[in-house]
């Protein structure tokens, strides 16, 4: 794959407004499938979660799931939309090869709900209303997976496989109005906007938004449109591309920035740009061409004959309306001050797309600050050093095991991070990583005055320094006994140890 020529960013933003809009789609987490009594369950064997609906086979009809549609008015009031008295399903044709009926049941002109707006906070503290279009309800198509070749993609590989497991899998797609004045800011306000349907979802309990596994992911559309001189009307909209499923925080936000380099360096050199489907590649950093991007009819969408409309009563929109949770903002503030973090502190929490996961680490037990020591800090740090989502990598009952056998006084931090890199290795839970590694702190006070001995013993001059009243000498014997210890013991403890036989 050659590479693109990109435009330094802040030169790009000199020359270019970037346009923004964003399609979120939202897999539910309800039972069974759109539109049949298939299990909707994560990780089956391939295959195996498929009734005659699901194949496409002659004769088998489609049946509306009721809780699909309560989680999708929620939603959409969540959103600030107005709901549809009534919608329609509608077909969507196109080539869907995990599709086995080949076409995708969807909504088009008619969507469950419409015109709604959600605020996002950025990292810098800037406040961006974000318009939304329109949320409407859909199936989910299945899995491809292709063998043979080096990227994992149809392009040079022996054959292809599907999975229809996830074929009819309910689903939300979310769909921004154009978004401007976003500057600068476009990367982060992608990540950011991104964060706060998953906030939103959550919160809702409609998904598990597990980004790594596809229950949420975006397509995020950019294009860039000359700047004029001031006073002079805007220049025309540029052409967009959209960059599909990308399915992390980071990715997002990186796929953005990389797309308005690259358009802006094609446009200054005299270029035009392709109105297509990109492909986010994360070991690369780029996007790659995907298709041509079709526009609305060229899907020939029309009625879906099998399916009544849509008609929820008055008496179901106010009851759903009266079970919503706090919207973010508020929530963010409310934890803020229940949590006890500074400003700074929970900044860092947003900013890493965290919230989700320590709001869960202290339900499972965890204090406010263990919790965020732990997701910012170490999982973090792993995380960025595999180019990883930290919420792939570790759940938040097994971060509040970790902390409560911190809390204990089975473990030290030193410790602590071992436990944690073994269970992100598959090594079990942190009880069963402590057991297999034999990592627990030594408790045993004879055990510590042994190697206390004979560290004072190997360094006379640091006993005699110790009783003329130099506290601080004893850092070279706690050394010692950590070092003979492999870090298992309890520093404080050896501490009040050492000082007790220096005294004696």
């Amino acid at each position: 794959m050659a590479k693109d020529a990109l435009m330094d960013y802040d030169k790009a933003l000199e020359l270019f407004e970037p346009v923004l809009g964003f399609e979120v789609h939202v897999e539910l987490n309800t039972k069974t499938k759109m539109f049949s009594h298939a299990p909707n369950d994560f990780g089956s064997d391939a295959n195996t979660n498929v009734t005659p609906v699901c194949l496409g086979l002659p004769g088998a009809l489609p049946v509306v799931n009721e809780q699909a549609v309560r989680y999708s008015i929620s939603l959409g009031l969540a959103l600030g939309c107005s709901i549809a008295p009534s919608s329609r399903f509608a077909r969507k044709n196109y080539f869907y090869p995990d599709l086995a009926k080949n076409y995708q049941i969807s909504q088009y002109d008619e969507p469950i709900a419409f015109g709604g707006s959600v605020d996002v906070e950025l990292p810098n503290g800037r406040q961006v209303t974000v318009p939304i279009e329109r949320a409407h309800m859909e199936e989910d198509a299945g899995k491809l997976t292709h063998v043979g070749g080096s990227t994992g993609r149809i392009q040079g590989a022996e054959y292809s496989l599907v999975d229809y497991n996830r074929a009819g899998v309910p689903l939300v797609e979310i769909v921004t109005d154009i978004i401007y004045g976003a500057e600068s800011d476009a990367p982060e306000l992608a990540k950011a906007y991104v964060a706060t349907i998953r906030d939103i979802v959550v919160s809702l309990g409609i998904s598990d938004a597990r980004m790594e596994r596809g229950n949420l992911r975006c397509d995020a559309n950019i294009s860039l449109r000359p700047r004029t001189p001031e006073g002079q009307p805007s220049a025309p909209l540029g052409t967009r591309t959209e960059t599909k499923n990308v399915n992390s925080l980071r990715s997002v936000e990186r796929a953005i920035r990389y797309e308005i380099q690259r358009q802006a360096a094609i446009l200054a050199d005299g270029g035009t740009i392709t109105q297509e489907t990109r492909h986010w590649h994360e070991d690369t950093g780029r996007t790659s061409a995907g298709r041509p991007k079709s526009d609305a009819d060229d899907y020939r969408y029309f009625p879906e004959p099998d399916l009544l409309p849509v008609q929820p009563s008055a008496e179901l929109i106010e009851e759903l309306r009266a079970a919503l949770p706090e919207p973010p903002a508020e929530r963010r503030r409310r934890l803020k001050a229940e949590w006890g973090f500074t400003d700074l502190e929970f900044q860092d929490v947003v900013n890493g797309g965290l919230l989700v996961e320590i709001t869960e680490t202290v339900a499972a037990g965890a204090t406010p600050a263990a919790a965020r020591k732990w997701w910012t800090g170490e999982i973090s740090r792993i995380a960025n050093v595999n180019g990883v989502e930290a919420s792939s990598l570790v759940s938040p009952e097994n971060v509040a095991a970790v902390a409560a056998l911190v809390e204990a006084g089975s473990l030290n931090d030193k410790l602590a991070r071992q436990v944690l890199e073994g269970v992100i290795a598959g090594e079990g839970t942190p009880q069963e990583v402590v057991d297999a590694r034999g990592l627990a702190v030594v408790s045993d006070d004879g055990a510590l005055i042994a190697a206390i001995d004979e560290a004072l013993a190997s360094q006379p001059d640091v006993l005699a320094k110790i009783r003329d009243g130099k506290v601080q000498a004893a850092g070279a014997v706690i050394g010692a006994v950590m070092k003979a210890m492999r870090g298992q013991a309890d520093a404080a403890r050896v501490r009040e140890l050492v000082l007790e036989r220096a005294a004696g």
